[in-house]
């Protein structure tokens, strides 16, 4: 008699097969990737690799040439416009530099997807916008500055509570520590993790920090030649063999960063 069944991690996004580029050139080739419910993925990958570009082709940003993409159980390629519409109010998005609007104040970028997706008076925009700004550590008085009048961890922390404005169930992160000074980087991994384990969020985060992939990565994918090539813990990657991920992950930065402890996803 058999015993009981293991539990089954629940994807929230399911890759198979994926196959996106541009011209005749092509990225992806091919790939297989899940993010798990609850979970932080760091995807890892040389300059060029396709990383970006995964992220992008996920969100719908880039065309696909073959493959299937599901988010939270739903098949894109089976969804109307309208349903699509209604999935991307799932997904929230911080780009590597922040993409904020630069005419607009933080207060207005942040109540932007609101404005585009909901119904709400002036005054509920107001106060979730003031929520988001405490969420992600920023003071009220953020609210009324442009982008141009913010530091650069500042402006990473405004295009967050802008990516969190919805609600979302899914984060994407682009480089969300480039350009930080090292307490900086350390303080903004450090709320990613808290965000995760509050919000109950779902984490796809493109990086090529060690220190992330270290410190709050519950697991690492690694992509090479347009597929992934490894997918594991952080020590799993330090075992690995695969001649790029063993470059990537036996240097002397990768160590020293193998030494902090990876959190668990809570559930």
């Amino acid at each position: 008699m058999a015993g009981p069944r293991a539990s089954v991690p629940d994807p929230v996004i399911r890759v198979r097969g994926l196959e996106a580029g541009f011209g005749e050139r092509l990225v992806l080739k091919g790939l297989d990737i899940d993010l798990f419910r609850g979970e932080i993925l760091g995807l890892v990958g040389a300059s060029g690799s396709g990383k970006s570009v995964l992220a992008r082709t996920i969100l719908g940003l880039v065309p696909k040439r073959a493959g299937t993409i599901e988010v939270l159980g739903r098949d894109l390629d089976a969804l109307s416009p309208e349903q699509l519409r209604q999935l991307e109010q799932h997904m929230g998005v911080l780009f590597q530099f922040g993409a904020l609007f630069s005419s607009l104040t933080v207060k207005e970028n942040i109540q932007l997807p609101m404005r585009e997706h909901m119904h709400l008076p002036e005054h509920l925009l107001d106060e979730v916008a003031m929520l988001k700004l405490d969420m992600v550590g920023l003071s009220p008085d953020a609210a009324a500055k442009l982008p141009s009048e913010l530091s650069g961890g500042m402006i990473k922390r405004a295009a967050l509570a802008r990516a969190l404005a919805l609600d979302p169930d899914i984060l994407f992160l682009d480089e969300p520590t480039s350009g930080l000074d090292p307490i900086g980087a350390g303080e903004f991994d450090e709320l990613i993790a808290t965000l995760r384990d509050t919000l109950g969020l779902s984490v796809f985060m493109v990086t090529h920090d060690l220190d992330s992939l270290a410190g709050i990565c519950n697991r690492i994918a690694a992509i090479h030649d347009g597929r992934i090539v490894a997918s594991g813990t952080f020590q799993q990657m330090l075992d690995c063999e695969h001649p790029w991920v063993r470059t990537y992950f036996r240097g002397k930065r990768a160590r020293a960063a193998a030494g902090r402890d990876i959190s668990a996803p809570s559930n």
